[in-house]
């Protein structure tokens, strides 16, 4: 179906344009690794001719414990995303938790995104809109796809139609989501672009007791089946070592596997 065109920087979504990748560390842990991260990254998507957009956390406000890395913080948080922006000309995504986050935010970010958590909060989606800025919103784990229709609405009437919608999984019992990819396509229904996020659809929420555990191995295959249902751009969290990760490790892509990974993907795009 037809769908408005979202333009962010110089990155198009949806409709004829090419597939995005949406990609970064799941937390900036560090000036140096946020560039180091953005850097490869680009490196390989500029090889392969796949749009790119940088992602990482200034914040985990959502984290299991108490006791969890959240990063550097807002303030310190945008200045890197800032720096990563104007040095490798790239547009950056990360969250927004509160209303009071949304007008520094959007000084820096090109799209600001509301986590999965938080996509009822009428208030926080309907500042965000305000700002003009390309609103990407997470469905709940907790949500049904049609329920979306009503956050769309919530930004439309800020007359904000620079929409993106994630699907991100959908809970199964405990700690397990699951992903229905009819979904995808309830989501495309109401005219916007749709995002697949591969990463965290594997996670399992607070499955370690402090913190989440997953399962990498699945986010291929997955991400194949979304874009084979016809996702406008892929969410995928990547980092060196997923290992030594301060955040979502467990379900974090491998740097040195996101080029075959992203091959794999544009044959399955070109097919369809």
């Amino acid at each position: 179906m037809n769908k408005i065109t979202v333009k962010t920087g110089t990155v198009c979504i949806g409709n004829e344009s090419p597939l995005v990748l949406i990609a970064g560390p799941c937390v900036i842990e560090s000036a140096q690794s946020a560039e180091c991260h953005a850097e490869e990254i680009k490196k390989i998507t500029e090889k392969l001719n796949v749009p790119f957009i940088f992602k990482s956390s200034y914040d985990k406000a959502n984290r299991s414990s108490v006791n969890s890395f959240r990063g550097p913080g807002i303030k310190r948080g945008l200045k890197i995303l800032g720096t990563v922006r104007d040095k490798f000309n790239i547009p950056v995504l990360s969250d927004v938790h509160c209303v009071s986050e949304v007008e520094p935010a959007a000084e820096v970010l090109d799209i600001i995104q509301i986590p999965a958590f938080l996509c009822r909060q009428t208030d926080l989606i309907v500042k965000a809109a305000k700002t003009g800025k390309t609103v990407n919103v997470k469905k709940g784990q907790f949500m049904s796809p049609y329920e979306m229709k009503n956050v769309v609405e919530k930004i439309e009437s800020a007359g904000n139609k620079n929409i993106l919608l994630t699907e991100r999984g959908t809970s199964f019992g405990y700690n397990t989501l699951v992903n229905d990819f009819r979904s995808l396509v309830m989501l495309e229904e109401m005219g916007y672009p749709v995002v697949y996020d591969a990463t965290h659809s594997v996670q399992a929420p607070g499955g370690n007791g402090t913190s989440s555990g997953g399962d990498s191995k699945y986010v291929l295959p997955l991400s194949r089946a979304a874009v084979a249902v016809g996702c406008d751009a892929l969410f995928v969290e990547v980092h060196m070592d997923p290992v030594s990760a301060m955040s979502d490790g467990a379900n974090m892509l491998k740097l040195e596997d996101l080029e075959g990974f992203l091959i794999q993907i544009k044959k399955v795009r070109e097919a369809i």
